[in-house]
């Protein structure tokens, strides 16, 4: 079987990731079948996209395609898989206050669902990271279930391997790592971290992201001397964040993975989450959760975990079993097992 992978998003962050640790163990278990990663000069959610990649695609002849996202070309006519990661933007807007205005935003979203629709209807299967991004193709889309399968994503062994090198102050701080997107709530966690320092006076924040539009509003908009953002950090850094922290924390309105959820368990972190989303799926009973929508809920549940010795080593415990559950191995095993299906019916 020749198996072509749309490789153009490979050194982005979130679908990078996936389609990275995806080739990576593919490589491992697949000695049968030949692979096509094409990653042409063509970007993604373009006019040249819809234009040019089917031609591309023709000439490869390829048996099957995946394409680790919902970008699918309307008028390409073989058979392909896809993989949906969440439906966060069909759920939270993500627009600026850019010079485009809201008339264009409207039609880039109306585009953005014919796109969409077109991907999940023509594709063979459809891959999700968890029950709830399935579940929710099921309900808002009338995708029957047996058309998608479930495959869990994980931590990338390399964060593992790496020492606490960094010095850090000693002073006890909660940590959340990730984009500031409105789905995330990073707003919800800085007021309700604003109320906890009136019990913990001497507790930091401490933020890290790519630093974007959504965090430099942010940033201009939350000035304190207990904030810290941290913007980008290495993996040195982050591994030393995760392993210093009194807690992280994961406000998400609706997630459909949560990788930082099971890197803090793989690190020893203990975890307090929002109950939304797939969250509560991927975290188990490794993490405290909250009413992401309820700011007392939040402090009360980080509370908890700062105060309590006992239960900051059960969560610990917990974590360092629960992140052991998810496999990017397996994914890749799950995923071949789809393509051979595909290929044989």
């Amino acid at each position: 079987m020749k198996i072509a992978i749309d490789a153009r998003m490979y050194q982005e962050a979130g679908v990078g990731r996936y389609i990275r640790n995806l080739i990576e163990n593919l490589k491992k278990i697949d000695k049968q079948n030949k692979y096509i990663l094409f990653s042409p000069d063509i970007k993604w959610y373009s006019i040249k996209e819809q234009i040019k990649l089917p031609g591309l695609l023709k000439s490869l002849k390829p048996d099957l395609v995946h394409f680790p996202h919902f970008n699918v070309p309307i008028f390409y006519k073989g058979k392909f898989v896809i993989t949906i990661h969440d439906l966060i933007h069909q759920h939270f807007s993500m627009q600026r206050a850019t010079t485009h205005g809201t008339l264009i935003y409207k039609i880039k979203q109306l585009g953005y669902k014919k796109f969409f629709e077109n991907a999940i209807k023509k594709a063979e299967r459809i891959l999700v990271p968890s029950n709830f991004v399935k579940n929710q193709l099921i309900n808002d889309w009338e995708i029957k279930g047996s058309k998608i399968v479930v495959t869990y994503e994980a931590v990338d062994d390399k964060i593992l391997s790496i020492g606490n090198n960094l010095s850090l102050s000693k002073e006890k701080y909660i940590f959340y790592v990730g984009n500031a997107h409105p789905h995330k709530n990073v707003e919800g966690l800085i007021k309700a971290f604003l109320k906890l320092k009136i019990n913990f006076p001497k507790l930091k924040l401490v933020l890290a992201g790519h630093d974007h539009y959504f965090w430099q509003r942010i940033k201009k908009e939350y000035q304190d001397k207990d904030i810290i953002y941290r913007g980008y950090v290495s993996d040195e850094e982050l591994v030393t964040l995760y392993k210093n922290a009194g807690c992280f924390v994961m406000p998400s309105f609706e997630e459909g993975f949560g990788i930082p959820l099971l890197e803090a368990m793989a690190l020893g972190c203990p975890v307090v989450s929002s109950n939304a989303g797939s969250l509560p799926e991927i975290g188990g009973d490794a993490a405290i959760y909250f009413d992401p929508h309820s700011e007392k809920d939040i402090i009360t549940k980080i509370s908890m975990v700062l105060d309590n010795e006992n239960l900051r080593k059960d969560l610990i415990k917990k974590g360092l079993q629960r992140y052991k559950k998810f496999s990017w191995k397996k994914m890749a095993k799950q995923t071949l097992e789809v393509y051979e299906s595909c290929y044989s019916s």
